[in-house]
């Protein structure tokens, strides 16, 4: 009897340590997620790789195919672009692979009739593994970059938002890649040290994404705060941060949208200028709506450009809002946009709560629409609330 037990007792101990070994390796691979969510992030990959692949064919050519010849195109046109994006050598590699795995296998017979099975889809396999881990290598490496510059670049904007007299600011960005082009920024320029003055607010999007819009928003940041130091006034500070982008600019393609904008605490007078960007939205405690549109060009367009300024007086329980068109062009895994309608419905809907609860209540209405999809563009919000 107990040598029956024994081995049955073994297996059902051997059968729990290979459980725990396979939930350890699943819970290592997947991070934790479930597959539900796995699967909608590999959707998401999935779309963005196509919509990356496919961007240089021609739109319109899918539309005009039926049946297996739009197929075809769109296979075709995935390849071509999947290898020229690789360099030569790796191009190679990739198209023998391709070709030995649809080789048969070929069997070679000796003299002493001792036959070879030459297996070419091994071949094919350990070429795919090579071009893979190729290509895996230049991605750690590119991401351990963007890492360091993602780092820096938290430098470039405030960690915590600055104390403010009768009102209270809080922001929050979310980089479509590893660094972003947007900018955000809440600081007094320090003209006097005996008081802090008037606070400047700073929201501002660079066009392009990733490492060339990240530069031009660090020497956007390093021009303002210059300027800004100097006790520049609003309106001189506009017109020389243009003629400074304008000449970074690449004759104009490289231009930035900004809303600036001083605000003095003990007047709760808010002085701004648009150049070019989405409206802050000012909803008053009565729950009007007013949009900030005045200004000009976006900077770097014209170095000659004049800038309008404007100037709003703001009372107890008014909430600002500034944003980048990353939220209301935020879309969903139908390709559908939040929009302005629905962003201007949150800021109506907002509760009398702080700024950072009310940050929150206007990022989850974006989350919630939003879901798992992964977005094109950075998307940024700053929220003032006067007491």
């Amino acid at each position: 009897m107990s040598t029956q037990t024994q081995p049955t007792a073994s297996a059902r101990v051997g059968k729990e340590r290979l459980g725990v070994r396979l939930r350890n390796f699943w819970q290592r691979v997947s991070e934790g997620r479930q597959l539900d969510e796995l699967w909608s992030q590999f959707s998401a990959d999935a779309r963005a790789s196509y919509g990356f692949y496919m961007k240089e064919a021609d739109s319109e050519e899918p539309v005009k195919r039926r049946g297996w010849r739009r197929w075809s195109y769109i296979i075709k046109t995935l390849f071509w672009s999947l290898v020229m994006k690789l360099t030569p050598a790796r191009r190679v590699i990739l198209i023998v692979a391709c070709v030995l795995f649809f080789v048969p296998n070929v069997n070679f017979q000796s003299h002493n009739n001792v036959t070879f099975d030459f297996n070419f889809g091994v071949v094919s396999a350990v070429l795919f593994l090579l071009l893979l881990s190729l290509e895996l290598a230049d991605k750690v490496t590119m991401k351990r970059d963007l890492e360091i510059a993602r780092e820096i670049q938290t430098w470039l904007v405030p960690s915590q938002p600055p104390e403010v007299a009768g009102a209270d600011i809080a922001f929050a960005s979310r980089p479509q890649n590893s660094v972003a082009g947007d900018y955000y920024d809440a600081f007094y320029p320090m003209v006097s040290s005996e008081e802090k003055g008037k606070l400047m607010l700073v929201i501002a999007d660079v066009a392009g994404k990733s490492i060339p819009a990240a530069l031009l928003m660090a020497t956007l940041q390093a021009s303002l705060r210059t300027i800004a130091g100097e006790g520049a006034p609003l309106a001189e500070l506009v017109v020389r941060l243009n003629r400074y982008a304008s000449a970074h600019s690449l004759d104009g393609r490289r231009f930035t949208t900004a809303v600036l904008a001083e605000y003095e605490p003990a007047t709760r007078r808010l002085a701004y200028v648009n150049a070019g960007h989405n409206p802050p939205i000012l909803r008053r405690v009565s729950g009007v709506t007013e949009k900030l549109e005045v200004g000009g060009l976006p900077l770097g367009i014209d170095a000659g450009a004049f800038y309008e300024t404007a100037a709003i007086e703001l009372k107890s329980g008014d909430a600002l809002i500034l944003y980048t068109d990353g939220v209301v062009e935020a879309f969903d895994g139908k390709g559908q946009e939040f929009g302005n309608d629905r962003w201007l419905e949150a800021i109506r809907a907002l509760p009398d709560w702080n700024a950072q609860e009310s940050l929150q209540f206007l990022m989850k209405r974006v989350d919630d629409f939003v879901g798992l999809t992964r977005q094109s563009d950075d998307i940024t919000c700053l929220v003032i609330r006067t007491r």
